[in-house]
């Protein structure tokens, strides 16, 4: 029986039903294997070496592969039409490869672009071999954002305190919001006039015309600077004779919009419905791998990951038959409609964004869909169909007209634009807030050439130009698409890393750079520029889709790239923390010294009048302090207008916001950036309350309200019902938590510890009492099991703990070795540990009181006599480097979603372990994964 094999169980399940019981289809639940989270991983000196280690979660599964595998005649790969899904099947055939499972049976790789019957059983006839070039550019991609990752973010904890990580898409992206930024801050609006003159026709119909020349001289948008000279255009106006010189009429045609690419969809989505890019692809992949409709599971849109906006001819065909069966004849072009994208790689293969049957309406299919799905769907649905109706036809009119006004001769101009026939737009409209197009609903009274007009009243308007605005989600992408920066599949991972590193944040649905992020984009143009050019990236991309198409060999690409990249780290060894701080300082100037419009020196400190403001790093990242430090502590967060409110010895108080006054002690409530994170403070002194602000209430956000219910807590908002006593809630090292006595419960995601209520409260902490934190021994071990007396007095007792359990006399806990278990624990070994931790018993004493057969040797005694296999390795490789634990946890940037650690492979060879690597957090890796 062959054996399929796919990435998710959904898919899994839709495919099994096309395919019958000939075929075993199995899920590999996404990549079963990735680099490490460490350094080393990758290997410039051995060729670029890699490293690869499975994921621990997907042990079972690749077992449970192995084994359908050795008992098949086949195995087939059918996982997605992407690079990502080449490399999930290229990661599966190496790993059965290495467990020996494939001998003879012959190996296929099949894709398809939907998820129908249709579909999977033609894909199933037209088998080929992995793409060794799409692995290839796989391998180059994750070897790239791998080493850009590693090797800089180590830099960026050195150099720049604060700083979390850097990543090859990441960073540039970064940069264009923090580009951005500066736009905003160095615009200086400049002011205009505009002059409109409501006129009416011999038959009384009324409309507008805008003045546009003056004595034989076009008048452009921002001519007309002063109120000055506005007022001189209007009393000309006032006394002007009007007569229409022309009337021209254009017609124009409006063409359909091409079906959805991946970005185009994220782009829409945000647009209409406020989904970001990460929720508009978990929607997209839900449609694409199956919905159960009228008892079957079919997939409704095609593959959701593409650059192409081509549609297969029989899509085509079928499109066009419905649109002849549902709409007017007209609304039917002639011939079918064909487009194409200037992108030239291997995913231009791909089909556009599409439904998988155009006959499947969203009103059909909404009742079995959620709701986000629903409109998604149908946005698809439309669009697609859309693409293939008539174009829109309209009329442009364009009237002129001449006023003589005491010698001078003044030319107005109206426009107007009405839609003859709607074609695609009785369908679809993208309707955009950029368009700048208002003219489509308005249309103009008939007139003809040397007829006059009557003026009804002229409107002499100021203005003031804006700045560019901020980029929303949607116009990011936009942007990062046109400059050629990353592809599809990693816009909505790029956007959700830098909000996630909190480098950026949503304000009323755009993205501001937070002044983490500038310090970030700052370092990096001042020390690594190359690496965060638009030019430079775009380039590195298409090099990435050369070697896709078998045009580059991938590891020149990446000696190239490092041989640059590694001279470019070497001159950072010796940069001095000066030199970071002039350059930092040269850059965000602007940002961080506004001028104040008086005149003065906005670097003066307003504290001590004579001391110079700059910026500093501390302990804990960057603020501003004062040149005449420890005199003057004066010291602000980075952002313009922040109020001081603390004295931040070399960092350590950095970043103070004052909220307000506290009504009842009149003392300052601040919000600070800390060693772990924002909290808020009440007052100053030796030890002043702190509260730590929980997720989802940022800094910037906090008000004095809400910093003062922190400052409450803990507090009561509850009784138990059986003990009468009070249960409270508080925030704690590990978050927010209801406590009743010693029971301790954490507040879920979706709990609000502000707003928790009694039932809710209540709930949470019969829950814990009940399954309590030791359900694996039962509920009569969650409070503890006597063993008996200590010899120094006290009771001993064995209990479950937070990482397992562990024997206590009331002062001194000791964790159980591993492999011993709990129910089996004797006094004699919980005295001989809780001595061995320093119960101030001697293992003599203990001995006195307990029986043990001559010769025998308590579990404890040799659990400590006994070295690990971890520990005899580290040894024989010799001594281990331990990374900085603050570094390890900071370590994190864009890593893949399967990073875990199991067996090591190094491309598809065995390697050696390591010795001396820091490990860093699986959940936090320093580099951003397309």
């Amino acid at each position: 029986m062959p054996v399929v094999i796919v990435e998710s169980p959904a898919k899994a399940q839709t495919i099994n039903k096309y395919l019958g019981p000939g075929y075993q289809v199995i899920a590999s639940y996404g990549h079963v294997r990735d680099l490490p989270a460490k350094d080393g991983s990758v290997e410039p000196d051995a060729d670029f070496a890699m490293i690869w280690e499975n994921d621990a979660k997907a042990s079972k599964r690749l077992s449970e592969i192995a084994k359908a595998v050795r008992a098949s005649d086949k195995l087939i790969l059918a996982t997605d039409p992407d690079r990502e899904g080449e490399a999930i099947s290229w990661h599966v055939l190496e790993i059965l490869r290495e467990k020996r499972a494939i001998k003879d049976i012959p190996v296929e790789r099949v894709t398809f672009n939907a998820i129908t019957k249709d579909a999977v059983l033609k894909a199933m006839k037209s088998p080929r071999d992995i793409d060794e070039g799409l692995v290839d550019a796989y391998l180059a991609r994750r070897a790239l954002d791998y080493l850009v990752g590693f090797r800089l973010s180590p830099v960026l904890w050195r150099k720049l305190p604060g700083a979390r990580s850097a990543g090859r898409v990441q960073s540039v992206a970064l940069r264009l919001v923090c580009d951005r930024e500066l736009e905003i801050e160095r615009f200086v609006a400049r002011e205009y006039w505009s002059l409109v003159a409501t006129l009416a026709t011999p038959r009384g119909d009324v409309f507008d015309a805008r003045l546009v020349g003056a004595d034989g001289k076009k008048i452009q948008r921002l001519d007309v600077g002063t109120e000055q000279e506005a007022l001189a255009f209007r009393a000309a106006l006032d006394q002007g004779r009007y007569v229409v010189t022309s009337v021209e009429a254009k017609p124009a045609k409006r063409h359909p919009f091409p079906p959805f690419t991946t970005s185009t969809l994220q782009q829409e989505a945000s647009r209409k419905f406020g989904m970001s890019p990460n929720r508009t692809m978990q929607i997209a992949q839900r449609l694409y791998e199956g919905v159960a409709v009228n008892g079957e599971t079919v997939g409704l849109i095609t593959y959701m990951r593409t650059d192409g906006v081509e549609i297969a001819p029989e899509a085509i065909a079928s499109i066009r038959q419905m649109i002849g069966n549902s709409f007017a004849a007209p609304y039917l072009p002639g011939a079918p409609r064909r487009y194409t994208t200037k992108a030239k790689n291997a995913q231009e293969a791909h089909e556009a964004i599409r439904p998988t049957d155009p006959t499947r309406a969203p009103q059909q299919v909404s009742r079995f869909l959620e709701p986000e799905q629903a409109k998604l769907y149908e946005l698809i649905w439309k669009r697609t169909v859309a693409s293939q109706m008539e174009s829109a036809e309209l009329e442009r009119t364009t009237v002129d007209i001449l006023v003589e006004a005491g010698g001078r001769k003044l030319d107005l101009r109206a426009s107007g634009q009405v839609v003859k026939f709607d074609g695609f737009l009785t369908l679809y409209n993208e309707d955009r807030d950029d368009d700048g197009d208002d003219d489509d609903s308005k249309r103009l009274p008939a007139m003809s050439a040397g007829e006059p007009l009557t003026k009804k009243a002229i409107a002499a308007t100021q203005h003031f130009t804006e700045p560019p605005p901020r980029f929303s989600e949607a116009t990011l992408i936009k942007r990062m698409e046109e400059l050629g920066i990353g592809r599809p599949s990693t816009y909505a991972a790029t956007l959700a890393t830098l909000r996630d590193r909190e480098y950026v944040s949503i304000d009323k649905k755009r993205l501001k750079a937070e002044d983490k992020g500038r310090l970030v984009t700052a370092f990096l143009e001042s020390f690594f520029a190359r690496y965060v050019e638009y030019d430079f990236t775009a380039a590195l991309e298409e090099e990435l889709d050369r070697i896709s198409n078998h045009e580059l060999d991938w590891k020149q690409v990446l000696r190239d790239f490092w041989r640059d990249f590694s001279a470019a780290l070497e001159n950072t060894k010796d940069l001095r923390t000066t030199q970071v701080l002039d350059a930092l300082n040269e850059l965000l100037g602007p940002h961080i010294f506004p001028d104040r419009g008086d005149g003065s020196n906005p670097r003066v400190c307003t504290v001590c009048g004579t001391g110079t403001l700059s910026l500093k790093l501390g302990k804990y990242g960057a603020f501003i302090g004062c040149s005449n430090y420890p005199e003057c502590r004066y010291t602000r967060q980075l952002s313009a207008g922040t109020e001081n409110g603390g004295e931040g010895e070399n960092g350590g108080e950095a970043g103070t916001k004052k909220l307000g006054a506290d009504p009842v002690s009149g003392q300052d409530v601040t919000v600070r950036d800390g060693r772990f994170g924002p909290y808020v403070q009440l007052g100053e002194g030796e030890k002043p309350k702190r509260v730590s602000l929980p997720k989802g209430i940022g800094p910037g956000t906090i008000d004095l309200e809400r910093a003062l219910a922190l400052l409450a807590l803990p507090k009561e908002v509850a009784t138990h019902p059986d003990t009468g006593k009070p249960i409270v809630v508080g925030i704690g090292r590990f978050g927010p938590y209801v406590q009743h006595e010693k029971t301790y419960a954490n507040l879920e995601k979706d709990d609000d510890v502000l707003a928790i209520g009694a039932n809710r409260a209540v709930d949470l902490i019969v829950t814990k009492e009940t399954k309590g934190p030791g359900r694996r021994f039962g509920a009569a071990a969650a409070a503890g099991r006597v063993l008996g007396d200590y010899p120094g007095g006290g009771e001993v007792q064995v209990k479950p703990g937070r990482y397992g359990a562990y024997v206590t006399n009331g002062k001194v806990n000791a964790t159980l070795p591993k492999g011993m278990e709990a129910d089996a624990v004797t006094l004699a070994q919980a005295i001989e540990m809780i001595a061995a931790k320093g119960g101030g018993a001697k293992a003599a004493g203990a001995k006195a009181r307990t029986t043990k057969a001559p010769g025998t040797k308590t579990a404890a005694s040799k659990t400590a006599g006994t070295k690990t296999a971890a520990a005899k390795s580290a040894a024989k490789d010799g001594p281990v480097k331990k990374a900085p634990a603050k570094k390890a946890a900071a370590a994190g940037a864009e890593a893949t979603e399967t990073a875990a650690p199991a067996a090591k492979r190094v491309a598809g060879k065995a390697a050696p372990k390591k010795a001396g690597k820091a490990i860093l957090d699986s959940d936090d890796v320093p580099f951003d994964v397309d």
